[in-house]
């Protein structure tokens, strides 16, 4: 009797220790497989891929419209910029070489005399009637090359009163009209188109109207783009 409860006991502990080892082997088995279970999945990684594949199309328009946007307010800037050059020129020509010079018969003055009121805006007068020729009557630039070259030019108004030069003080104004020559730039360079990258402006003289094919050299009155696309606002950017 005594011989059979030590052999189930011996058993008993036999099957305790088989318990315990095989949990043991099954919780080593579930440790080195951890790793496994926590990565993706293929499905995942399509997902995954596909979203950022959306996100990265959807931000490449978003910065080429950032781009473009730059580019049209450098050519606003740019035709302002020219368009304001050309402007003072204007102003600086009238009253400029009235004798022995062609100039535009301004109806309003008494008489139609040759010489329009200056603007108060310029400051001095062109001296250089060489730059001028029998059909630019309006005496607008000749070229955009002038602008950058620049021309000579006198005090407004030196040789008539005294006080009248660009600082207002006799001593300049007789310096100007005889020692010195001045010459004034109304462009630092010659532009360019931001949207064409070269100088390549379509210009139109005084004479000429919108739609006209070419320019018939006679001045520059305005100048536009070249380019015939569209900007974001939907209009031509030859049209600005």
């Amino acid at each position: 009797m005594k011989l059979q409860v030590v052999t189930r006991r011996r058993r008993n502990a036999e099957t305790r220790r088989k318990n315990v080892n095989l949990s043991s082997a099954t919780s080593c088995c579930r440790v080195a497989a951890s790793p496994c279970l926590s990565g993706f999945t293929l499905l995942e990684l399509i997902i995954t891929l596909t979203v950022l594949a959306i996100l990265v199309m959807g931000t490449i328009p978003l910065a080429q419209n950032a781009a473009k946007r730059q580019k049209e307010l450098r050519l606003r800037e740019t035709l302002r910029q020219v368009r304001g050059a050309i402007d003072e020129f204007k102003r600086d020509t009238i009253g400029a070489c009235p004798q022995g010079a062609v100039t535009t018969t301004n109806p309003t003055l008494p008489g139609g005399g040759n010489t329009a009121p200056p603007d108060p805006r310029s400051r001095v007068v062109i001296d250089d009637c060489t730059i001028f020729d029998t059909e630019n009557l309006d005496r607008y630039p000749p070229s955009l090359e002038v602008l950058v070259e620049g021309v000579k030019i006198k005090a407004r108004g030196a040789n008539i009163r005294s006080g009248g030069g660009i600082g207002g003080d006799d001593t300049n104004a007789t310096e100007i009209n005889q020692n010195k020559e001045l010459k004034k730039v109304y462009l630092r360079e010659l532009p360019i188109d931001p949207i064409t990258g070269e100088s390549d402006w379509k210009l139109r003289s005084s004479y000429q109207t919108e739609d006209s094919g070419s320019w018939d050299s006679v001045n520059v009155f305005d100048v536009r783009s070249t380019s015939d696309a569209e900007a974001l606002n939907g209009e031509k950017y030859s049209d600005w």
